[in-house]
């Protein structure tokens, strides 16, 4: 792994979530293409700013990236809960997105905490 990011559980994580979330959303049936599009973007979204944070030199800009990262979570569960909703994945596809995003997110939190536990 050439880059400090990919050793990251958190980013592995998040990589593994997109990668998933990408899949699910091949099988969705025409019409439902802006829905696709939005999840795909928003978990991709999440490692993109990971990676992106972490090579920034300033405690804030990592702090900023990474809370954007988090952001992005809380918008994958809301579309992962219409995706549900409208029965476009099976509620055990569902259970285990959401589960991934759930621990993502404390993931996140803990990154950010000890960012600023280390700034103080």
């Amino acid at each position: 792994m050439a880059f400090a990011f990919e050793k990251l559980i958190v980013y592995q994580k998040a990589i593994a979530f997109a990668d998933s979330a990408c899949a699910t959303t091949e099988a969705f049936p025409r019409g439902y293409g802006f829905l696709a599009d939005q999840l795909n973007r928003a978990s991709v979204s999440i490692a993109a700013n990971i990676a992106e944070g972490n090579g920034r030199f300033t405690v804030a800009d990592r702090r900023n990236f990474f809370g954007i990262a988090r952001g992005s979570v809380q918008e994958c569960v809301a579309l992962l809960e219409i995706t549900h909703r409208r029965s476009l994945m099976s509620s055990d596809s569902y259970t285990t997105l959401r589960a991934d995003l759930e621990e993502i997110s404390k993931m996140l939190s803990g990154l950010i905490t000890g960012l600023e536990n280390r700034n103080a």
